[in-house]
């Protein structure tokens, strides 16, 4: 049987978003199932597109989510070189090749004359078709026109892993470009024989190249190579389940989630289930696991939709899980999450004053909270400053706004009076407020709820206890005066 190898071989047009690397991961991970290899090539003939820096982010990404390669452009390999732009010589040698069987002619029509040609064929409300404009004699191919591949229109069946059997008729078969006027192989030329020589054995893609196949197939009988395994990816949608999920529409750079504080295990297992599953109700798969469950056959042919309130889920599960001293280090930014992301703290800037025991104190009472790390200082900030008492608080809260600020600060001041007598252990602190509780007569809602607000000034926080034990005894018990000046 032919090793398994497969290849990630996107545009340096631009940074990559979610929709781009699943295909690169999914072909990632039929790779390392398989024990074969996964190449990483760079398809960059389309010169007028190509962004500066564009490569680099690419290797960035994917060795942020932690896949790696066997062969690519940046390390080589036997198939080298693994950049388009470095293999024209090997487009003109198989352009010869069709050459000489009188499977490909120069072009010698003007951009101008085959407009004419599509709009004739517009008028006559009939698809265009480039043959049937093909020239009898056609001039020698000098590289100065575009070179043109000569079909031979037939009827295709093939079969493709996750869409299953597919048919199309003669009519869709057309001449198309293979060698541009520029030098450059289009991207339907260079890919099937990069894939050949490259001994490519699964092409994962889009399902935007379904339409093409059919001419890809007569490319490859007229070359006498063998299709490798077909496997299209149903497209990603976007939160409405209506649209492909696109940069236009605001799809992220996979970079800018990591800097957001979305951690790689949450990414790389999000983008494994979109579209994918194990067939079981298992949504949380370790790294190894990805790798030995999956199969392109579990993969659906339906849209998967992008939702990010189940990523937002899914990294709160995966900081919850990560131990203190790991997430304290990223957040730190001691530690990058990935050494290809520049090192950056989430604290915020009024956290400088304080040592790091104290905000490790902070990380572990909100560590249940957060579900990105850029949330830090939202949910972190009454640790480090005292913020000014906000009255909205009481009086747009359900319970606390039913009464009277005179009962609101007699309440308060049995707290003051019972606190004031604490060691702040977090167990004494359990105990008084819960004796308070039964001494007057009120429902967790309003005693906790009114001391969350005057220690804190937020709405809500971390256990009530344990907030108070890192701020320590001076510091609670001077904002509660404060709450106090305010009832009164």
């Amino acid at each position: 049987m032919q090793p398994v190898r497969t290849r990630f071989a996107p545009s340096p047009t631009g940074y990559l978003h979610v929709g781009n690397i699943r295909t690169g991961f999914f072909a990632w991970l039929v790779a390392r199932h398989a024990g074969g290899q996964f190449i990483l090539r760079l398809e960059d003939t389309d010169k007028k597109r190509e962004v500066q820096g564009a490569d680099q982010h690419l290797i960035d990404c994917l060795k942020t989510l932690g896949v790696e390669w066997d062969e690519g452009f940046d390390i080589g390999g036997p198939h080298a070189p693994y950049r388009q732009s470095d293999r024209l010589d090997h487009y003109k040698a198989w352009a010869q090749k069709l050459i000489d069987a009188g499977r490909a002619y120069a072009d010698p029509y003007s951009p101008e004359e085959v407009q004419a040609f599509r709009e004739q064929a517009q008028a006559a409300k009939q698809p265009f078709l480039y043959r049937n404009h093909r020239p009898e004699t056609p001039p020698a191919w000098d590289g100065s026109t575009p070179l043109r591949f000569k079909s031979e229109p037939k009827a295709y069946q093939w079969h493709d892993v996750v869409m299953g059997d597919l048919s199309t008729g003669p009519e869709v078969i057309d001449d198309f470009i293979l060698i541009k006027s520029d030098g450059y192989p289009t991207y339907n030329f260079a890919h099937i024989v990069d894939d050949a020589e490259m001994e490519i054995s699964h092409v994962i893609r889009g399902q935007e190249f379904i339409a093409s196949t059919p001419n890809y197939l007569n490319l490859y009988e007229a070359l006498a190579v063998t299709p490798p395994v077909f496997a299209t990816m149903p497209h990603i949608l976007g939160e409405n389940g209506t649209k492909k999920l696109s940069k236009r529409d605001g799809a992220k750079d996979v970079l800018d989630y990591v800097r957001d504080g979305f951690l790689p295990e949450t990414l790389l297992n999000f983008i494994a289930s979109l579209g994918w599953n194990d067939g079981t109700e298992q949504e949380i798969f370790s790294r190894q696991e990805l790798i030995d469950k999956f199969d392109l056959a579990r993969v659906q042919k339906s849209g998967a939709r992008f939702d990010e309130r189940r990523l937002l889920w899914m990294n709160g599960h995966y900081i919850r899980q990560t131990k203190l001293d790991r997430l304290f280090d990223w957040a730190s930014g001691v530690k990058s999450v990935t050494s290809v992301i520049e090192p950056a703290s989430y604290w915020p800037d009024s956290a400088n004053d304080y040592d790091d025991d104290y905000k490790k104190q902070v990380l572990g009472l909100i560590q249940e909270r957060l579900k990105f790390l850029s949330e830090i200082p939202e949910l972190s900030q009454f640790f480090f400053v005292d913020l000014p008492v906000d009255p909205s608080l009481i009086s747009g809260h359900k319970q606390l706004k039913k009464l009277e600020p005179a009962e609101l600060s007699s309440l308060l001041q049995a707290v003051r009076d019972s606190l004031g007598d604490s060691d702040f252990s977090v167990e004494d602190l359990t105990n008084r407020l819960n004796d308070l509780l039964e001494s007057s007569g009120q429902k967790p809602a309003v005693l906790f709820s009114l001391v969350r607000i005057a220690t804190t000034q937020c709405p809500a926080s971390p256990g009530l206890a344990e907030t108070m034990n890192v701020l320590g005894k001076d510091r609670s018990l001077a904002r509660i005066d404060a709450q106090l000046q305010a009832l009164n």
